[in-house]
């Protein structure tokens, strides 16, 4: 015969007894991939200003149509580079424009003609012909996760 603190272990705690269900709290499932575009900017001529990246779902505003871009992120600038990040970007087709805002007006400052004072560059380092560059240039393909980018900077 077992001793009587065994006993009172197995009434109290029901050890040997009948089995005691166990439930265990469900570990948190993990946190579903983000969706990010991320950008590396480089070629930046100073430090100076900052970057203004604009991500673009249609080819009717981009590159000119800051207002419609899906998404707008000014970064800063250190040792000739940035980072732009789109966080919660939904799976599609997109194209990136970039310009380098030196005097931080928050516009692309152009000459009389229409030609970037300040640099500029596309995903896909799309370039244009006599104008911005078309987005079927610039666009690419989106599925989810992370994807990242490398634009450099042109001054033209």
């Amino acid at each position: 015969m077992p001793p009587k603190s065994l006993l009172l272990l197995r009434l109290v705690f029901g050890i040997g007894a009948l089995p005691i269900p166990l439930t265990l709290a469900a570990s948190p499932a993990p946190p579903p991939p983000q969706s990010v575009i991320h950008a590396d900017i480089t070629g930046l001529r100073s430090d100076k200003g900052q970057i203004v990246c604009s991500l673009f779902s249609s080819a009717a505003d981009f590159p000119k149509k800051m207002e419609k871009a899906v998404a707008q992120i000014e970064a800063k600038i250190s040792g000739g580079a940035a980072t732009c990040e789109f966080s919660g970007v939904a799976p599609g087709t997109y194209a990136v424009s970039v310009f380098h805002d030196q005097n931080s007006n928050g516009k692309l400052d152009t000459n009389f003609l229409g030609i970037p004072r300040e640099g500029v560059g596309a995903s896909n380092d799309a370039k244009g012909r006599f104008g911005p560059p078309k987005f079927a240039a610039a666009a690419f393909q989106f599925a989810g996760g992370r994807l990242d980018l490398l634009i450099p900077i042109h001054y033209l």
